[in-house]
């Protein structure tokens, strides 16, 4: 905000401090100072006291093939299965990956390095596609929740809104073969109830200021990790719309 922020509220100002944890985060990131990409990752992991169920580690391809891909991936949490999975990819091929992120993010000195901000916030920077098409034009595989938002849950299935088109049309554009992943975990019920309100009623996403607290609601749990066999960019012809592909890929993931 800027200047405006003399203008808030302090009541305001202190629940906002709460709900985002502020001191608990200033803790950690003062803690893990020294780290960057993955270990700063891992540090997360076990700063948060995760347990990674994974299966299908096999299907990660060798990181010595010569080749990039595109990992996609459900976003049930919004934050902590970001940083689990960041942890698993980045261990395996040597940190050479970048995540498509929303621009707050770039805020943590120990991830910013691995990410390509998306302005969720406010206007998309017009650098937007050129940052976009430096990622895949780059030596680093792109990891990217192509929903955008976190999970909602609607008529009692927590699921991803529709996924975007860009993985698609990036990953045939640049000759990516497609890592598709589930990850498993719920947020709490008022965060849903909140996010469906903020969705068909403000004109911003009010839920995204407790996903901070949502992470702290899911300290110490067990999170299962399933990755599924690469998925040829050949796949993607002309048989269906990018849209569609991308809808394709997001079932395949949901059957994981």
């Amino acid at each position: 905000m800027g200047a405006k922020a003399k203008w808030v509220p302090r009541p305001l100002v202190l629940w906002l401090k709460h709900i985002v944890h502020q001191d608990q985060v200033n803790g950690f990131l003062w803690d893990a100072k020294d780290l960057t990409g993955t270990p700063w990752l891992e540090a997360c992991v076990k700063y948060l006291q995760m347990t990674l169920k994974v299966e299908g580690m096999e299907n990660l391809p060798d990181k010595d093939d010569g080749r990039l891909y595109t990992i996609v991936s459900n976003h049930p949490l919004g934050g902590i299965d970001g940083v689990a999975l960041g942890s698993i990819i980045g261990r395996h091929f040597d940190s050479r990956f970048r995540y498509l992120v929303n621009d707050l993010l770039m805020n943590l000195p120990g991830l910013a390095p691995l990410c390509i901000p998306i302005n969720k916030t406010g206007r998309q920077s017009r650098n937007f596609p050129a940052m976009v098409r430096a990622g895949f034009e780059s030596n680093n595989h792109m990891m990217m929740f192509p929903a955008g938002i976190c999970s909602r849950k609607r008529n009692g299935v927590i699921r991803d809104i529709p996924w975007t088109k860009t993985f698609i049309v990036k990953s045939v554009e640049y000759q990516r073969d497609i890592i598709p992943i589930h990850f498993s975990g719920e947020n709490s019920a008022f965060f849903y109830r909140l996010a469906n309100f903020s969705d068909r009623f403000l004109p911003f996403n009010l839920a995204m200021i407790y996903l901070v607290d949502e992470m702290y609601r899911n300290v110490g749990k067990t999170f299962e990790v399933r990755i599924g066999k690469p998925i040829p960019w050949q796949t993607f012809d002309k048989s269906k719309s990018p849209v569609e592909w991308a809808q394709f890929v997001q079932n395949h993931v949901y059957q994981l």
